[in-house]
């Protein structure tokens, strides 16, 4: 059987460091095109996958849809829902980079769509796959926490000027910008997908830096309709991050000090499968622990798991088994975003339909 025949649309972080090298380690899908204009992007989508085609603008794409099966869509986030629309619309299946859209209510006629339609559309919410989040739902599941009563999620970093290039630090939250909407969207997402609906949040949504036009000092109070509290903080001005994950369950603490390190590989030119070791191993310095009181037990770290998404994208496509996420799961976490903004601006309780 031949490979399914991908598109990547954008070859800056997301497309070149991501998707690319994740599509190129999956069996039965292949990179065929590359959209980008920047020559020194084509060089490297060149490079990486060697007989590309490489078009200038989306536009173009389109006029060789017969000769693809897949999309990814890897552009800035305001292009999201406009590009996946005209995918869908030519009957190819999508990848959205997430977030799904820059509003839920876009996010939502982009799925009724595609359902309307009967084309695969799926969100790269990678980040259920860290080896953070596997190696918690392992501990969740042994129920060596008891009663799990708050989880403190955090993604912190420390930019204390603006970086030159470096869009979704400049752009206003309607255009796509904003912390909240970034990295806000993996764990908002992880939140729902661990512990499901949410009943109220409250949220703090500040600006720290001087001329920025956007968000990048976040925290939210989210209480889920299952009894479980998260905390949950984004920063992009943090000199001092706190524990990537502090879960509270009444008979013990799981605690994590560092997070999934899949991005630095890949940023660092690492890819699956390159020899240099199992993809997704932490070291054991990264390890979590099982903490009670006095009592401390290290809890190994599970491999992190990005180079699951594609070949399970590639089995919905084939074998017409669930996408590895959910898109409506994409509109959820929109939802929630949008009123951690509301709670902010309002600063007040903000209560849901979970």
């Amino acid at each position: 059987m031949s490979d399914l025949r991908a598109a990547i649309i954008g070859y800056g972080l997301a497309g070149a460091a991501f998707h690319g090298p994740l599509l190129a380690a999956a069996d039965g899908v292949t990179v065929t095109t590359v959209v980008t204009s920047d020559p020194e992007r084509q060089a490297a989508a060149r490079r990486e996958h060697p007989g590309v085609r490489l078009l200038d603008h989306a536009d173009d794409l389109w006029a060789h849809a017969d000769d693809l099966d897949l999309v990814v869509v890897a552009a800035p986030n305001r292009a999201h829902a406009p590009l996946a629309r005209r995918a869908i619309e030519l009957g190819l299946a999508v990848v959205v980079d997430k977030p799904l859209a820059v509003t839920a209510a876009e996010a939502r006629e982009l799925v009724a769509f595609a359902r309307e339609r009967d084309v695969l559309l799926t969100v790269f919410h990678n980040r259920r796959w860290d080896s953070d989040q596997v190696t918690l739902r392992r501990v969740l599941a042994e129920g060596s926490l008891g009663e799990v009563l708050r989880v403190e999620s955090r993604m912190e970093r420390w930019h204390r000027e603006l970086r030159a290039g470096a869009w979704r630090e400049s752009a206003a939250p309607e255009d796509g910008g904003g912390v909240l909407l970034d990295l806000g969207s993996h764990l908002v997402d992880q939140a729902l997908t661990l512990f499901g609906p949410v009943r109220e949040l409250v949220a703090e949504v500040a600006t720290r830096r001087a001329g920025s036009a956007t968000d990048d000092d976040v925290f939210l109070a989210v209480h889920h309709t299952s009894g479980v509290t998260s905390h949950i903080w984004v920063s992009l001005v943090c000199p001092a991050p706190g524990p990537r994950l502090r879960v509270l369950g009444r008979d013990a603490a799981f605690v994590l000090p560092v997070g999934d390190t899949q991005e630095d590989a890949l940023r660092a030119g690492r890819r699956p499968g390159d020899g240099l070791g199992p993809w997704g191993e932490e070291p054991q310095a990264h390890w979590g622990e099982l903490v009670a009181a006095e009592q401390r037990v290290p809890v190994a770290a599970d491999p992190g798991a990005w180079i699951a998404f594609y070949p399970a994208v590639v089995a919905a496509l084939r074998d017409g088994t669930p996408p590895p996420v959910d898109p409506a799961d994409a509109v959820a976490t929109l939802e929630l975003l949008e009123a951690a903004r509301t709670s902010a601006a309002e600063r007040r309780v903000v209560r849901l339909d979970g």
